[in-house]
């Protein structure tokens, strides 16, 4: 347990990993506690040689809220995941996972090796009661707000009650994050009507509507509906939901600079850019990958978030405020019990 008062509602970040270094990661938690007062403790994990200067540079040495966790080694974007977490036991990720194990901190984030980050999180921190394997969970725009898609990549191959359970751990992350009370779920398919899709897909079905009020599932859905104001949470597996993310990730910066370029053909259209500018800025952020910054791998003893191993200052940034949401709405306790309720639901026989 903790010593401190409030450790374990300290945000520890992986500072060494990412492609930008901790450079950014450090100047990401400059605008981080600055813009949101009330944000939890962070603890800094990495390089203690690297780390201190830089936080001298962005004016943090004498924040009474920021600390260092001194490491030795960091994990790559090359190296091989469980390999990694063997090798590599005084690195950045492994520590700052340990952090959270021992109740010093009360999340993870990190913009390093995914596959190390699931891996580790998983073993270190074990998944909750009756869930067998947890899920990663993205936040995209659509149409009059934002929509939480699960699994976004952790398990590209799936059974009907791991899609169940993601079911219940995005509903709960969508209450938290997006603030719907009652959130609307769909499951992915290539059709609406009911028995179309592949067997995973007829059985998950059958499973969420057997799982009655715990969710309020609205049925299969097509990609037609994913980005219409029809459902809060999308369903599917890592497979899916992975190629989902990264799609529509591709096409926001095909649009950006299509936009960019046909805007600039002519002074006249040039003109007009400049008038539109608010619009064109407000539609920016409305779609901008870097306003939540990360995706959370949820159904752990603990929370792990994951931002893109690209990520700049402003998504870091946007990533350390949804960590500071999941510490501060202690989700676990809720899903745990949902959970239990939904594989009871599930052990009982069906009668045709």
């Amino acid at each position: 347990m903790p010593t401190n008062p409030g450790a374990g509602k300290r945000i520890a970040i992986d500072a060494m990993g990412g492609d930008l270094g901790p450079t950014e990661v450090v100047a990401a938690v400059q605008l981080a506690l600055k813009e949101f007062p009330s944000l939890n403790p962070i603890t800094l994990v990495g390089d203690e040689g690297i780390l201190t200067p830089l936080m001298k540079e962005f004016g943090l040495t004498k924040n009474e809220r920021l600390s260092v966790h001194h490491t030795s080694e960091v994990i790559t974007m090359d190296d091989k995941p469980l390999n990694a977490l063997k090798k590599k036991k005084d690195s950045s990720m492994v520590r700052a996972i340990e952090l959270v194990k021992s109740g010093e901190a009360g999340v993870v984030l990190s913009c390093g090796n995914t596959g190390a980050l699931m891996a580790g999180g998983t073993l270190r921190l074990r998944p909750m009661e009756g869930i067998a394997r947890p899920a990663l969970a993205a936040i995209c725009p659509r149409e009059g707000g934002h929509f939480v898609l699960i699994d976004a990549g952790a398990n590209p191959e799936a059974k009907p009650e791991h899609l169940v359970h993601n079911a219940i751990l995005g509903s709960h992350y969508c209450r938290v994050m997006l603030g719907v009370k009652r959130p609307r779920v769909g499951l992915m398919n290539i059709g609406t009507e009911e028995g179309k899709g592949s067997a995973l897909i007829t059985e998950t079905n059958e499973s969420l509507r057997r799982v009655g009020d715990l969710i309020n599932y609205a049925g299969p859905i097509e990609g037609f509906h994913v980005f219409a104001e029809h459902v809060d949470v999308v369903v599917c597996d890592g497979f899916v939901g992975n190629i989902m993310l990264k799609s529509w990730e591709s096409l926001v910066k095909f649009f950006s600079s299509m936009l960019k370029e046909e805007l600039q053909a002519n002074p006249l259209r040039l003109a007009g850019a400049i008038l539109s500018k608010g619009a064109f800025h407000a539609f920016k952020e409305r779609i901008n990958p870097e306003r939540y910054g990360g995706a959370p791998l949820l159904g752990l003893n603990g929370n792990v978030l994951k931002a893109h191993g690209s990520s700049n200052r402003r998504a870091i940034r946007s990533a350390i405020r949804a960590a500071n949401e999941m510490v501060k709405a202690d989700m676990n306790q809720h899903i745990e019990g949902d959970i239990a309720k939904a594989n009871a639901l599930l052990a009982q026989p069906v009668y045709t």
